[in-house]
């Protein structure tokens, strides 16, 4: 296995105070990792998901979490592409093997970008009919499932959990992938308080004449563990 390669570690979709928000690993220097040791190292390291940086300064990233590879995650771009703006890359996008994500915008607290639904995972969306409903779920032994449930219908917000035990992940703390798909299905602007504090903003950013009618643009505060 690859040995010597430095790990930066940010949380993800922390609160206001910059508490709670998903751990993710970031390899900036992915390029020294073997494809063939990627895996073994995300699985080592134990984050949810695990990023290796194949160029900073064309935002080419691969995606890991300890058992399988994705195409696309949310708290995976929203850390990395704060990353490389706080580490003076002047990436605009990330180039993911699902496809481009932009990053409309970027700066010292928090990170925005734009993804298509159909990238994102298979999620089951559960609804209930009461946040207490969500918060006393047990964790499945298997599923790939986002149960939910509105705090505030006017207001746009939603408690919500994430349970992927087949991924190596019984309970995600912050989701990006599973918000977006949340909010293309619901076809409106929400804030998702997820795990035990994290909150996800998402709304459509699809237009009338162009772009794909599933594109959602999700964010989030992040800072350096």
């Amino acid at each position: 296995m690859s040995i010597g390669v430095p790990v930066t570690v940010v949380r993800v979709f922390c609160d206001e105070q910059g508490n709670h928000g998903n751990p993710l690993g970031v390899v900036m220097e992915g390029s020294r990792v073997w494809e063939d040791d990627r895996q073994a190292m995300a699985h080592i390291l134990g984050y949810s998901e695990t990023v290796f940086v194949d160029d900073a300064g064309q935002g080419r990233i691969k995606i890991y979490t300890p058992e399988v590879e994705l195409p696309f995650a949310g708290h995976p771009v929203i850390g990395t592409g704060w990353l490389l703006h706080m580490q003076k890359f002047p990436a605009k996008h990330l180039l993911t093997p699902a496809g481009k994500v932009v990053l409309p915008h970027v700066d010292g607290e928090r990170c925005v970008a734009r993804a298509q639904a159909e990238w994102c995972p298979p999620w089951e969306l559960v609804q209930h009919d009461s946040p207490e409903e969500v918060d006393a779920l047990p964790v499945p032994e298997k599923a790939e499932r986002y149960d939910w449930a509105w705090i505030d219908e006017q207001a746009g917000t939603v408690r919500a959990r994430a349970f992927v035990p087949e991924a190596g992940i019984p309970e995600d703390e912050a989701t990006g992938s599973a918000a977006v798909k949340l909010c293309a299905a619901l076809g409106r602007e929400i804030e998702v308080h997820q795990g035990q504090g994290s909150v996800i903003d998402a709304k459509p950013a699809w237009h009338k004449h162009h772009g794909p009618q599933d594109l959602v643009e999700f964010g989030g505060r992040v800072v350096l563990e």
